[in-house]
Protein backbone atom coordinates (compact mmCIF):
# COMPACT_ATOMS: atom_id res chain seq x y z
CA UNK A 1 0.00 0.00 0.00
CA UNK A 2 1.42 3.29 -0.77
CA UNK A 3 0.81 6.46 1.10
CA UNK A 4 -2.07 8.01 -0.92
CA UNK A 5 -4.24 4.45 -1.06
CA UNK A 6 -3.18 4.38 2.95
CA UNK A 7 -5.09 8.30 3.08
CA UNK A 8 -7.54 7.38 0.89
CA UNK A 9 -8.74 4.61 3.32
CA UNK A 10 -9.22 6.81 6.45
CA UNK A 11 -12.45 7.93 4.91
CA UNK A 12 -13.74 4.42 5.93
CA UNK A 13 -14.83 3.49 9.21
CA UNK A 14 -12.43 0.34 9.48
CA UNK A 15 -8.91 0.46 8.97
CA UNK A 16 -7.79 -2.22 5.79
CA UNK A 17 -6.94 -5.57 6.86
CA UNK A 18 -3.59 -6.83 7.56
CA UNK A 19 -2.30 -3.38 8.75
CA UNK A 20 -0.05 -3.62 11.43
CA UNK A 21 -0.57 -2.58 14.89
CA UNK A 22 1.70 0.78 14.31
CA UNK A 23 -0.19 1.77 11.06
CA UNK A 24 -3.80 1.20 12.44
CA UNK A 25 -2.65 3.35 15.09
CA UNK A 26 -1.67 6.49 12.57
CA UNK A 27 -4.62 5.20 10.78
CA UNK A 28 -6.80 5.71 13.91
CA UNK A 29 -5.18 9.27 14.65
CA UNK A 30 -5.95 10.40 11.45
CA UNK A 31 -9.31 9.76 11.81
CA UNK A 32 -9.21 11.87 15.11
CA UNK A 33 -9.28 9.38 17.52
CA UNK A 34 -6.34 9.35 19.88
CA UNK A 35 -7.63 6.74 22.60
CA UNK A 36 -8.02 4.31 20.07
CA UNK A 37 -4.82 5.29 18.01
CA UNK A 38 -2.92 5.30 21.57
CA UNK A 39 -4.56 1.99 22.47
CA UNK A 40 -3.17 0.48 18.68
CA UNK A 41 0.26 1.72 19.49
CA UNK A 42 0.33 0.04 22.60
CA UNK A 43 -0.19 -3.53 21.74
CA UNK A 44 3.24 -4.07 20.51
CA UNK A 45 6.47 -3.59 22.29
CA UNK A 46 8.36 -2.83 19.10
CA UNK A 47 10.21 0.03 17.74
CA UNK A 48 7.33 0.52 15.18
CA UNK A 49 4.92 1.05 17.72
CA UNK A 50 7.11 2.88 20.62
CA UNK A 51 7.68 5.50 17.48
CA UNK A 52 3.73 5.95 16.80
CA UNK A 53 3.79 6.05 20.36
CA UNK A 54 6.15 9.02 20.20
CA UNK A 55 4.55 10.98 18.50
CA UNK A 56 1.18 10.75 19.55
CA UNK A 57 2.51 11.58 22.89
CA UNK A 58 3.99 14.83 21.26
CA UNK A 59 0.85 15.35 19.65
CA UNK A 60 -0.86 15.24 23.23
CA UNK A 61 1.33 17.88 24.35
CA UNK A 62 3.07 15.92 26.61
CA UNK A 63 6.74 16.60 25.83
CA UNK A 64 8.19 14.36 28.28
CA UNK A 65 6.50 11.27 27.56
CA UNK A 66 7.30 11.32 24.19
CA UNK A 67 10.75 11.98 24.80
CA UNK A 68 10.79 8.84 26.71
CA UNK A 69 9.82 7.39 23.81
CA UNK A 70 11.66 8.34 20.96
CA UNK A 71 14.33 6.98 23.15
CA UNK A 72 13.00 3.71 23.60
CA UNK A 73 12.67 3.49 20.01
CA UNK A 74 16.31 5.00 19.17
CA UNK A 75 14.62 7.85 17.79
CA UNK A 76 15.70 11.69 17.58
CA UNK A 77 12.66 13.74 19.06
CA UNK A 78 11.06 14.80 16.26
CA UNK A 79 10.99 19.09 14.91
CA UNK A 80 8.75 18.78 12.41
CA UNK A 81 4.77 20.11 12.23
CA UNK A 82 2.59 17.09 13.58
CA UNK A 83 1.32 16.52 10.12
CA UNK A 84 5.17 16.66 8.73
CA UNK A 85 6.14 13.60 11.55
CA UNK A 86 2.89 11.67 10.93
CA UNK A 87 3.46 11.45 6.96
CA UNK A 88 7.26 10.49 8.19
CA UNK A 89 6.45 7.96 10.03
CA UNK A 90 4.07 6.76 7.79
CA UNK A 91 6.29 6.11 4.27
CA UNK A 92 8.89 4.36 6.81
CA UNK A 93 5.93 2.32 8.28
CA UNK A 94 4.25 1.38 4.75
CA UNK A 95 7.71 0.89 3.64
CA UNK A 96 8.22 -1.37 5.72
CA UNK A 97 5.07 -3.55 5.26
Amino acid sequence: MDLQAFRDSIAKSQPPAGLSPALQALWWDAKGDWDKAHERAQLRDDTACMRVHAYLHRKEGDQSNAEYWYRRCDAVPSTLTLDAEWQEVALELLRQS
